[in-house]
């Protein structure tokens, strides 16, 4: 029976097996180890099916943590349904105690502050944006300015409103 699905593999080429699917659609497939026609060893290999195919609409968290796993290799069995619903009730639980921490934080800060007992943060004010051409240049003023070639020794006069 092995040799005929063998040769059926063989005949019509690779042959995957559907391991599953996440929440999102996308499927998992595994290719089981087999031996071409010229008797080579092909490794097993393990696919996923976008269910958005295009690579331009992949955005990080297309693939579960858990399904990402198996496909590197760092899980030997396929996710369960049960612990894919057990993992995403876990991280919810963790967003909401996340969210109850930030709000406990922002309520003692303002706690603080009417207090006294922290200072309120000062905030600076920087002319420009760090990523501006511009950015940390001194505005041109009434300052004289020359060069090598138009310099005329002793042409210069000082500013008569500037103080020394």
């Amino acid at each position: 029976m092995n040799k005929m699905i063998g040769a059926l593999r063989r005949t019509f080429g690779v042959v995957r097996e559907h391991v599953g699917t996440d929440h999102l659609g996308n499927k998992y497939y595994i290719v089981p180890e087999q031996k071409t026609w010229t008797g080579r060893l092909v490794r097993a290999k393990r696919l996923v099916e976008a269910s958005n195919p295009s690579e331009h609409e992949y955005m990080e968290g297309n693939i579960p943590i858990e399904w990402d796993a198996w496909i590197r290799g760092r899980r030997k069995e396929p996710p369960s349904v049960e612990e894919l619903t057990k993992n995403e009730a876990y991280r919810q639980q963790i967003k909401l105690k996340a969210t109850e921490v930030e709000e406990k934080d922002l309520a003692l800060k303002a706690k603080e502050y009417e207090q006294g007992l922290l200072a309120t943060p000062s905030r600076t004010v920087a002319a420009g944006h760090a990523a501006a051409t511009s950015f940390g240049k001194q505005e041109l003023g009434e300052e004289p300015t020359s060069t090598a070639n138009t310099f005329q020794p002793g042409s210069w006069r000082p500013n008569p409103k500037q103080k020394a």
